[in-house]
């Protein structure tokens, strides 16, 4: 191997890496609640993933998450919360109110019927 080969191939891997990095460890910032007479209460947008991704909520009040589905692909069609037995229709171009009341303090994921969609609630 030659030296022009040696360099190509190790750009390969360090562009490889930077994607893999890019799309499957991405920082993610949290987006803290605003509390609105006792609710905290978050906007999220739905298309190709949750936006905000990371949601953090103080434990013991209650938490209104307002999922609006910008999009009619067939996957965003739910969204589930299975730490609190919670499944909901997302109408596309709707808006669809999700309200649970964490108890305890954690990292709760929250999915898409199929499991592709992915973010996490924080109770602190």
């Amino acid at each position: 191997m030659d030296s022009a080969e040696i360099i190509v191939s190790l750009s390969g891997l360090a562009l490889a890496g930077l994607v893999i990095w890019y799309f499957f460890f991405p920082a993610r910032q949290p987006v803290s609640a605003v509390s609105l007479g006792g609710v905290q209460q978050v906007n999220v947008t739905v298309q190709g993933g949750y936006s905000p991704e990371v949601i953090e909520v103080e434990r013991g009040q209650p938490v209104q998450l307002s999922f609006y589905r910008s999009e009619d692909s067939s996957c965003s069609e739910q969204v589930l919360f299975p730490d609190f037995s919670i499944r909901r229709e997302l109408p596309a171009f709707q808006t669809t109110v999700v309200e649970l009341l964490p108890q305890q303090p954690g990292q709760y994921t929250f999915t898409c019927g199929m499991g592709m969609l992915r973010g996490r609630l924080i109770v602190k």
